[in-house]
């Protein structure tokens, strides 16, 4: 009741409406009496260009309607569409620069011919023969066939993990069913892409099941579904029939769409994948009235969130770097239908859009990867090559090519084929005219809206990096995809990934592993009396929304200095401040400082998570960390009072020491931990030490304070190292030393 009391009278009258279409639906005032195979021609009955089509039909002439809706679809997809996907010479170029590519997707769509499905990290999932379209294949449940809206949310009791059960529905292995047919032209690709698209309709009547309860979800398959009629237009197995049946299926997709927007529900990735999908649907009605309606929805949502969603800096607003890649995906299709179809776009938009990218480009590791932050479900908008979630480079590329971005071109690698794809063989021109080269712009830098911290010694693949979450808790709805990782750090050496983001192994049908990925026992911060900064409350909300402010940002060729602080644990019955700095004394390594304020006695743990790398740990406390063959990372932390240094992973009472690459994927991870029992102040000292020799002998040490500054002494075999971090500046004197007789 409070929260009613607290809606805006727009929230009140979408919700109340989007309530009532429901309960007309449920007792089939509206909706199921509408059939599937008409709705279209009755919906838009009144639009002329459609005036002939109902002649045929009261004339009973359904072959000659068949025949229309495929000849109307193949004129007028073509200079609407993605110019890879309506261009003869596309299969040329694809089978010149991405050879290896389209075996991959011929293999996948083999695999999908025959009933097996890679879906998020499981490999080739079965659900029966035919495909049972609502059967979760890991838990063994199959969610009954009621009204989507007994599945809002969905009850894994009920419906097992319905992200698989949605995966699959999403129907983007379609699309390489298509592609396969783009490039060899073998009709079985055809008659299977045909099968299926009949069994679906069959077993999911509109607005039945569990695969029409998101309504992104709705708006995805929609989209593949656009991407999968148009590689098969040609095909001369594929018949007329189909496309009267598929128009009329995409027609009712953007119907529910439009009437289940998430507009107060979810108003993030899912609103604007679900303005996408009314765009998509727009651009192929666009001759009827209530197909530019959706297209002009589409296009209105779209600009108005990307204000909101995409801070200043860049940043997108949920604080996670997977929704931020599915974010720049839904703006580059935009652009690009946009650019096609003559849209007006303000110049606002694609500056934004870039400088998403300029943020991926500085997160991106030395190695090409994308580190995780915040949730992850490894998903894709339209996975048009087979890519881990880590991998950014198709984006990269294309966003080269639509924006003319050298350093772009460079972080793709060179071309790529989802570019070709959507931007047809004048991209490989344009690509071509590009000279790849790193950002002009210092390799590190601070992203003040989104909070993130990049360090990093040079923009060579074999540089350190490091990033310092400085930032909120999610976005400030509700926090959903946020992970209580304030201040928490992830460090790569030698352009060896070292210190990660545990990743995000499951969402609500994976209760712990959901609870321990998004803690801070799985983050590598600071952890106090081994409570989490943040209680979550559901699997995508928190009861507080705690956020880190950055205090202090410095960069000079010889060092960048952060100074950040959270206040997460001013909620203890003794309230507790986190203060962490974090040194970078180039190229040497980092040095983190961590400052606690409070009055009673707390136990504290610094963590550190590892990828399933080797990790010794020494009885003096140092930490030896095996990133590649010829080099480590070295780790120490100290106190003026002894910590006790332990390693842990795999561990499942409690959970710790656990990563995940990708969603329903989690392995063993190496997890450092200093901790003690101390009453507060207290201050912990973190050495972050690469070398490029492997078990090279570990440095002294030392630790000192002077009038507020930290004084840190290093003494290695051939030099000596004096660091003193004061509150306003550093002072670093190194020395070589003499070596010994």
């Amino acid at each position: 009741m409070q929260r009613l009391f607290r809606m805006r009278p727009m929230e009140l009258a979408c919700r109340s409406r989007q309530e009532l279409y429901k309960w007309l639906e449920q007792t089939s005032i509206a909706g199921h009496k509408v059939a599937p195979h008409d709705s279209l021609f009755i919906e838009a009955g009144s639009d002329p260009i459609l005036a002939h089509v109902h002649k045929r039909l009261q004339q009973h002439d359904f072959t000659g309607v068949a025949l229309w809706s495929r000849d109307w679809f193949c004129e007028t997809v073509a200079p609407r569409f993605f110019e890879g996907t309506v261009c003869a010479e596309t299969p040329v170029y694809l089978g010149e620069y991405f050879r290896e590519t389209l075996d991959h997707i011929v293999a996948a769509a083999e695999e999908a011919r025959r009933g097996r499905f890679c879906l998020l990290g499981y490999p080739a999932l079965s659900f029966g023969d035919p495909v049972d379209w609502h059967l979760d294949p890991l838990s063994g449940r199959r969610a009954p066939l009621a009204h989507w809206s007994h599945f809002d949310p969905p009850a894994p009791e009920l419906v097992g993990d319905c992200k698989v059960v949605w995966e699959l529905n999403r129907h983007q292995w379609l699309v390489h069913l298509g592609q396969a047919y783009h490039f060899t032209r073998d009709e079985r690709y055809t008659w299977r892409f045909s099968v299926y698209v009949r069994d679906w309709l069959l077993a999911n009547p509109s607005g039945m099941g569990i695969n029409w309860a998101s309504s992104l979800e709705v708006a995805l398959r929609l989209i593949s579904w656009c991407w999968a009629l148009t590689m098969f237009r040609g095909a001369k197995t594929l018949a007329p029939e189909l496309f009267e049946v598929m128009l009329n299926a995409i027609w009712i997709h953007a119907s529910h769409v439009e009437r289940y927007l998430s507009s107060y529900s979810s108003p993030n990735t899912h609103l604007t994948g679900e303005a996408l999908g009314l765009l998509y649907a727009g651009i192929i009605f666009s001759d009827l009235r209530k197909g530019a309606r959706w297209r002009e929805q589409g296009i209105q949502i779209l600009l108005e969130e990307s204000e909101r969603q995409i801070l200043p800096d860049g940043t997108y607003f949920e604080q996670s770097t997977c929704y931020q890649r599915y974010t720049v995906e839904i703006y580059l299709h935009f652009l690009i239908l946009a650019a096609r179809n003559g849209i007006p776009i303000p110049p606002s938009l694609p500056q934004r859009v870039q400088r998403m990218c300029d943020v991926l480009l500085a997160l991106r590791r030395p190695d090409g990867s994308m580190p995780q932050i915040g949730d992850a479900d490894g998903g894709w908008l339209m996975p048009l090559s087979i890519r881990t979630p880590d991998d950014c480079r198709g984006i990269f590329s294309t966003a080269a090519a639509l924006f003319h971005r050298s350093d772009y071109a460079w972080a793709a690698g060179g071309l790529a084929p989802e570019t070709l794809w959507l931007l047809g063989p004048s991209a490989v021109r344009t690509f071509a005219m590009l000279s790849p080269a790193p950002p002009s712009e210092s390799p590190s830098r601070v992203f003040q809206n989104g909070g993130y911290v990049v360090m990093r010694s040079t923009w060579e693949e074999d540089a350190h990096h490091l990033i310092l979450d400085a930032g909120p808790l999610g976005c400030p709805i509700s926090g959903a995809h946020g992970h209580a990782d304030l201040l928490s750090i992830q460090c790569s050496v030698f352009g060896e990934p070292c210190i990660v983001d545990p990743g995000m192994s499951g969402y609500a049908a994976h209760h712990d592993w959901r609870e321990f990925f998004r803690s801070s026992a799985a983050h590598s911060t600071v952890m106090i009396d081994r409570v989490s900064q943040a209680t979550p409350e559901g699997p995508f909300a928190w009861k507080s929304r705690p956020q880190a402010r950055l205090l202090r940002w410095r960069s000079t060729a010889t060092y960048d200095l952060a100074d950040a602080v959270h206040h997460g644990y001013c909620r203890l019955p003794d309230p507790v401040v986190h203060r962490r700095r974090v040194v970078f004394m180039k190229p040497r390594g980092w040095i983190v400082v961590d400052d606690l304020e409070g009055q009673a006695e707390h136990l504290v743990e610094v963590l550190f998570q590892f990828l399933p790398v080797p990790v010794i740990l020494d009885q003096t406390g140092w930490a030896r960390v095996h990133g590649g063959p010829h080099h480590e990372l070295l780790v120490r932390t100290l106190a003026a009072i002894p910590l006790s240094a332990a390693l842990h992973e795999g561990g499942l009472t409690p959970i710790q020491g656990w990563y995940s690459a990708d969603y329903g994927q989690r392995r063993p991870a190496p997890l450092l931990s200093y901790s003690t029992v101390a009453r507060l102040p207290l201050r912990v000292v973190t050495l972050l030490l690469p070398s490029k020799k492997a078990s090279v002998r570990l440095p002294v040490v030392s630790l000192g304070a002077a009038e507020g500054s930290v004084l840190v002494e290093l003494v290695f075999e051939d030099w000596q190292d004096t660091i003193e971090i004061g509150e306003q500046d550093i002072v670093h004197e190194s020395k070589e030393l003499c070596a010994p007789l």
